[in-house]
């Protein structure tokens, strides 16, 4: 009984502390854009594949990384590689990551991609930890599975001083039909807020 008992509790804390490895399936959702309508994976079965941003509105490097979000967006979106942006932060902690000031500050930068809601808690299926976290996923027809894991690149301070630009790279490859250099970087920013 006891070798059950301990068996169940590491099932049960894995399940908490799920962290997606390069190759694995990616976990769906179903999350509300700021638009008020609920976006899936499922809706981008006809890309080659996604790029999945945890993020938020408060964290000084997800900040940084906002406008090269949207030139990300600019550059692979055409070649079927989109950006989804999805806040993973509990707004009764952190009130400036509120659904009211996701929908001002994707105005206010422009945003050219949906900006979801975690109101599931999917960071916690993905293992994501810092904002931003970036997971790329390429479409393998029946579902997606992750090809890259970690930070946008190498520089968060200034964006014309990057010397490896890690997503762009990751999906170039992808796109010329051969795996990335790099599958996994340290994902640098403000830690998750949640309950």
């Amino acid at each position: 009984m006891k070798h059950i008992l301990l068996a169940m509790a590491l099932v049960l804390g894995m399940g908490v502390t799920a962290q997606l490895k390069v190759g694995d399936k990616a976990p769906s959702f179903n999350l509300k854009n700021i638009d008020g309508k609920k976006v899936s994976l499922d809706d981008y079965k006809d890309q080659k594949g996604v790029v999945v941003v945890f993020t938020c509105n408060h964290c000084p490097y997800a900040v940084l990384y906002e406008a090269r979000l949207v030139e990300l967006q600019k550059q692979f979106g055409p070649k079927k590689f989109p950006i989804i942006a999805i806040n993973p932060n509990d707004s009764t902690i952190v009130p400036a990551d509120g659904f009211s000031k996701m929908i001002t500050n994707a105005a206010e930068k422009g945003f050219n991609f949906p900006y979801l809601l975690d109101d599931e808690q999917l960071f916690k299926k993905y293992g994501a930890t810092r904002t931003p976290h970036v997971y790329l996923l390429k479409n393998e027809g029946k579902h997606f599975s992750v090809a890259y894991i970690g930070a946008i690149d190498d520089n968060p301070q200034d964006a014309s001083d990057v010397k490896d630009a890690y997503v762009a790279q990751a999906i170039e490859a992808i796109l010329a039909g051969n795996k990335p250099k790099v599958t996994e970087t340290r994902a640098v920013g403000c830690t998750i807020k949640f309950k």
